[in-house]
């Protein structure tokens, strides 16, 4: 699968040629406040095969063992890594050009939604 992506003034801008690791949808706090947003879509590829073109990436360490990368700009979120993971960045869906063949699988922190976003939908509900 070949996917594109940028930040919103577009001077950060990604490329991916690969298989898709796993894809989400993210309920935890830690990805709402780093998001502004009720849930975070994500999907997750191996490092070796996505490039960052244009601006560097700037990183935050949200939690130890955790980076959030970010767009130095115009602070569009990018992706986030964890030490748990090695060799693994998820990425946000919504950040794609084109999101059309990213099939969105689980729910993630179920535990932790929000009570006031309703998602009435058949995928996997994963507690943290």
């Amino acid at each position: 699968m070949q996917l594109a992506g940028r930040c919103l003034c577009r001077s950060l801008t990604f490329s991916f040629s690969g298989d898709i690791v796993s894809t989400g949808h993210c309920h935890c706090e830690s990805c709402r406040r780093a998001t502004s947003s009720p849930v975070t879509t994500f999907f997750c590829v191996a490092t070796e095969n996505l490039a960052f073109q244009g601006d560097t990436l700037r990183h935050y360490a949200s939690s130890p063992g955790v980076r959030r990368g970010f767009c130095g700009n115009c602070g569009s979120p990018m992706s986030y890594e964890t030490d748990k993971r090695p060799g693994i960045i998820d990425l946000y869906v919504a950040s794609l050009d084109d999101a059309s063949g990213v099939d969105v699988t689980q729910h993630g922190f179920w535990n932790e939604r929000v009570s006031w976003l309703h998602c009435e939908d058949d995928l996997p509900k994963r507690e943290g």
